[in-house]
């Protein structure tokens, strides 16, 4: 009888440590989030608070980041968050992270990161933006958002849909 050995552990067996909720401005990550950690009883962040002053006026003077603007915020976010996150505890974490670069500096290295896109037309989000009361990203930006906007490949963290109510969207990222 062969030896026994021990199992393999990849990021498909690990429990997810963070749920990280990423999309365009108006997608649903905050609501969304909300909703999912109430149900995984975990925290929610939201990685807007973590922005600095000077990231946030530009953003409310519709002024588009720049790679060197969010460089700095996506290490905060990457320590504050994903590395300050315990073995054992969840965090659901709501953050743009649009580029595959952006989300090499929050996820590479890091076990137990669970990747999921919300995703809607362009249509959906501009009518949850208009809607939107008391936010300093203006519905403006969205244009610049899409732009640079590099979807996650298959192998890197599913794609939801937020079609529906912020509660069946949350039901879907349960199941991806």
């Amino acid at each position: 009888m062969p030896a026994a050995t021990e199992p393999t552990t990849t990021s498909d067996t690990i429990p997810p440590r963070i749920w990280l909720l990423m999309g365009v401005c108006g997608c649903g990550k905050t609501v969304v989030g909300e909703l999912l950690a109430q149900r995984l009883g975990a925290r929610f962040v939201d990685a807007d608070a973590l922005h600095p002053p000077e990231n946030v006026a530009k953003m409310s003077a519709k002024i588009p980041l720049t790679d060197a603007d969010r460089q700095p915020w996506l290490e905060t976010v990457r320590r504050e968050v994903i590395d300050a996150t315990p073995p054992g505890s969840v965090t659901v974490l709501g953050c743009s992270a649009l580029k595959k670069s952006y989300r090499r500096v929050l996820m590479d290295g890091a076990r137990g990161v669970r990747l999921i896109h919300l995703h809607g037309t362009r249509e959906l989000i501009a009518a949850r933006l208009a809607a939107r009361k008391g936010h300093f990203m203006p519905p403006e930006l969205l244009t610049s958002q899409l732009a640079i906007l590099e979807a996650p490949a298959a192998e890197e963290g599913a794609t939801v849909s937020i079609e529906g109510s912020a509660e069946e969207v949350a039901e879907r990222c349960l199941l991806a």
